[in-house]
């Protein structure tokens, strides 16, 4: 059984004080007995904050991003080492805006995974495929492409460490979502492939979240999807109660 995440990602958003809020206000609304695990994903700046902000329940923390280098002479950048003095439990690889804005290669991905895992830090690792590349009937060349290059050398038993997330780029920010069939479609093919790299084990184990546009009025339809096993969520993560109905998602 697979125990379903609804992670935030608050990417380039709050101030100290307003991300110290936030993060308040989930924890105080959060069930005790919640069975699904919640993480949140700040800036830099505020993670220390959030830290503390959630200690004393389950949530876990997660940074948006670090370098695959420990230490050196790497201006701008943050290493894993860093996030786990901090306190983070995850870190998130390869999101779509890292890819496209920043021009993250597989190859500086799957360097960050290995760097991830060695430290110690569990990882969300995010694959999709833009608009063109679904209208050109690329996605599952894409996804395959992704999953292959990115989880290269990886072993089985630090698979166990991961959690990917699905996130068609054309959904992200933009008040699109795919249906829940496209996202059941997606992740099955995602599971058949990691069933093909790894083993049948890892592929039923592993868990896929779906990412963008997630929303209050969407997630129960999503979840109710053999193959979601929760969500990535953005701008819906900015606001206490929106994001809480999300974790607290209706099963069908």
């Amino acid at each position: 059984m697979r125990t379903p995440m609804i992670a935030g990602n608050w990417k380039m958003h709050l101030t100290t004080f307003e991300a110290m809020e936030l993060a308040a206000a989930i924890k105080n609304g959060i069930s005790t007995d919640l069975n699904r695990e919640v993480l949140i994903a700040p800036s830099f700046t505020n993670l220390q904050v959030v830290k503390k902000a959630i200690s004393g329940s389950k949530i876990l923390l997660s940074a948006q991003n670090m370098c695959w280098e420990e230490k050196g002479a790497f201006t701008g950048e943050v290493s894993p080492l860093q996030l786990k003095d901090i306190g983070c439990d995850y870190v998130i690889i390869g999101h779509s805006e890292r890819r496209k804005i920043f021009y993250e290669t597989d190859d500086m991905l799957n360097k960050k995974v290995k760097s991830a895992l060695k430290n110690g830090l569990k990882i969300i690792f995010c694959i999709g495929e833009t608009i063109e590349e679904r209208e050109n009937q690329q996605t599952y060349n894409v996804l395959k492409t992704q999953v292959n290059n990115g989880l290269k050398d990886i072993t089985d038993f630090e698979m166990s460490n991961l959690v990917i997330a699905y996130e068609p780029v054309w959904a992200i920010g933009t008040g699109r979502t795919a249906t829940p069939e496209q996202a059941e479609d997606a992740h099955i093919f995602i599971r058949r492939e990691i069933e093909r790299i790894f083993n049948k084990h890892i592929s039923e184990s592993i868990r896929i979240l779906y990412g963008g546009s997630v929303k209050a009025e969407n997630i129960d339809d999503l979840m109710a999807c053999k193959n979601i096993d929760g969500a990535l969520v953005g701008g819906e993560s900015l606001k206490a109660e929106k994001f809480l109905r999300v974790i607290n998602y209706m099963t069908k």
